[in-house]
């Protein structure tokens, strides 16, 4: 099950935050950050994208404002990096997820 949360924006649209298995290489997890409509819309582009096991379950790990702000700068507003990255680390385009190699 994915740890994650979310957080509802002033306008109407919400902003979700995962950990979610690498695509490539399962035993590493990735901080997934997706703006959407609504919850339900943010998980569908997850499982579109090859993420079908996400699943938001309560509110534990809600994103922070450096994740919304990240998402909400990014034109796809879909960014993730290492789920154990430093606060200093670059958020990536979803796009680039299946290309990049996951050190160890």
């Amino acid at each position: 099950m994915a740890v994650g949360g979310f957080t509802k924006l002033p306008g109407g649209t919400v902003v979700v935050a995962l950990g979610l298995p690498h695509p490539t290489c399962a035993e590493l997890t990735v901080r997934v950050v997706v703006h959407a409509v609504n919850r339900q819309r943010a998980l569908t582009r997850l499982s579109n994208l090859g993420f079908r096991g996400a699943r938001l379950s309560g509110n534990a790990e809600p994103p922070t404002p450096d994740e919304v702000s990240a998402v909400l700068h990014h034109p796809d507003g879909l960014v993730w990096r290492d789920y154990h990255a430093r606060g200093t680390d670059p958020w990536h385009p979803i796009s680039v997820l299946n290309r990049v190699t996951p050190h160890s």
